[in-house]
């Protein structure tokens, strides 16, 4: 009996999942084990897959010169992506507004939402958590971004010394390749993963954390699809990028990530994906990794859609000269997500803050945050598939794969 594509496996693991989760509630709950293994195998992959990748990405770069014209354009998309993402969040969440159509008892001042904050928001806290005081803390706590920086100085230094460093660049690349292969051995997982995911969150809130917040769930989720096919799309159209071929590159992938709410469980799975699909080697090795922590499109659109829902729920009217300047604020303080559990609320509550909008009013949207990092999670991982594909395009180093997907996936399957 052949065995079930890796998406139909996803697939059935949500299904079961939600059943369990619903006749079973109680021992539901205690299938979060399932998750929280497979979690923790994906992100013992993390740390040393990002830093290989990412030190032989640059030395193949070549010269310092090679690796800012990549790295400037790199930083130029992903920032154009990031306005574009925070005005969409913007004009989802001010058209439909669902904050006003929803009769929600207002939490009182002091109203326990579960997640408390020791980290300022401010240009300080920003810079401690950017760049680390030791790799190996940073590579133990499965911080991307310190990992991301020293990686950046690693690669540039192996790519200054040229033959003198020859010997550490087989290494890395060799650990890349290790890496890959310890990510199928883990993947063999996932479906058990997205089971227990699926089966915890139903099991703890009920089936009706599914409807009860419908209209919400239906804005955001319509939003990252419009993100997603308009935006991310026309991005692609014009640059003369097949989407839709792309995204059947990807697809497995961007599912798992919604399955289990995490687009870093995602990320070894994409880069080869992407390397198929016909991005460069070299920039698929630069490009993704610092996606990870400065491209998070889904996430970023749900800080502005957030901020502004738990406003309109407390009745409070930010004019558009306020909005613009939360836009501003979001856009460097979004920038610090990357590894940080549930970072875009802690996002959010600096926002809340700024503005006077009582950051209680974060319990509206925590019984459902799971739901919602689902899309967003998702949406990460499209947005930085598009980001490397335009920056192979930019190159001139995108070559598409002219094999039907079927033949080019099957090794995968």
């Amino acid at each position: 009996m052949r065995k079930p594509k890796f998406t139909t496996q996803i697939f059935l693991g949500m299904l079961l999942g939600i059943l369990v989760g619903h006749f079973f509630g109680e021992f539901g709950q205690h299938l979060q084990i399932l998750s929280d293994i497979f979690l923790r195998l994906i992100k013992m992959v993390i740390a040393p897959l990002i830093l290989s990748t990412l030190v032989v990405g640059i030395a193949k770069l070549g010269t310092f010169s090679t690796v800012g014209r990549i790295g400037v354009k790199t930083i130029l998309y992903f920032q154009f992506a990031t306005i574009l993402a925070l005005v969409t969040g913007l004009v989802i969440v001010n058209t439909f507004e669902p904050g006003h159509r929803m009769s929600l008892e207002l939490p009182t001042r002091g109203t326990d939402t579960g997640f408390h904050s020791n980290q300022p928001q401010d240009l300080k806290g920003f810079v401690s958590h950017l760049i680390p005081t030791s790799i190996f803390k940073a590579m133990a706590d499965n911080e991307i971004l310190p990992i991301v920086v020293f990686s950046l100085f690693l690669g540039v230094a192996v790519s200054a010394l040229g033959d003198q460093s020859k010997m550490i660049v087989k290494a890395m690349d060799a650990l890349s390749h290790i890496m890959f292969q310890v990510t199928r051995y883990v993947m063999a997982f996932a479906p058990l993963g997205a089971f227990g995911a699926l089966a915890a969150v139903v099991g703890k809130y009920g089936v009706s954390i599914l409807v009860g917040y419908l209209f919400l769930i239906a804005c955001f989720l319509g939003g990252l699809l419009f993100f997603v096919f308009v935006i991310l799309g026309g991005i692609c159209f014009v640059l003369r990028i097949p989407f839709f071929k792309l995204l059947s590159y990807i697809k497995d992938p961007a599912v798992l990530a919604f399955s289990t709410a995490s687009s870093e469980v995602a990320l070894p799975r994409v880069i080869e994906r992407l390397q198929k699909f016909g991005c460069s080697d070299r920039i698929t090795s630069f490009v993704l990794p610092l996606g990870y922590s400065f491209n998070l499109d889904g996430s970023i659109m749900y800080t502005t859609f957030a901020t502004m829902f738990i406003a309109q729920a407390y009745g409070m009217h930010m004019t558009i000269q306020q909005q613009i300047v939360m836009m501003l604020m979001l856009m460097v303080t979004s920038k610090g997500m990357a590894g940080v559990p549930r970072a875009s609320l802690l996002v959010i509550a600096g926002a809340l803050t700024s503005f006077n909008i009582p950051v209680e009013g974060l319990a509206l949207v925590l019984g459902i945050d799971q739901i919602l990092d689902m899309g967003r999670s998702a949406t990460n991982v499209i947005g930085n598939a598009v980001a490397t594909a335009v920056v192979s395009k930019w190159e001139g180093e995108l070559n598409i794969n002219p094999e039907p997907i079927a033949i080019a996936l099957a090794m995968d399957n």
